[in-house]
């Protein structure tokens, strides 16, 4: 799959019907050695205020989440969000 395939794509988690964003309005991680995608890193939906005056925050979906991908949404199943501070990687 590539990158352009996803592209655009909102963000569902199944669970709890929660729209957790965009792809493209996020970061991706890859295995240097394979190519494959290993987490879609989106960032907490708190507002652009948020954002400015707290830490920024995000939600790592791992790609064994992901369990279809269609013409306009990505379909994960997330029992536990892991969110992180990325502030707290510098």
């Amino acid at each position: 799959m590539r990158l352009s395939d996803i592209e655009g794509k909102e963000i569902i988690n199944i669970c709890d019907g929660e729209k957790l964003g965009i792809v493209g309005d996020s970061d991706l991680a890859f295995d240097a050695a394979t190519g494959e995608i290993e987490a879609i890193i989106l960032p907490e939906r708190g507002g652009v205020l948020h954002n400015l005056f707290f830490d920024r925050r995000e939600v790592t979906v791992p790609w064994a989440a992901v369990k279809k991908v269609g013409p306009e949404v990505i379909i994960v199943e997330l029992t536990e969000k892991k969110i992180s501070s990325l502030r707290s990687r510098r």
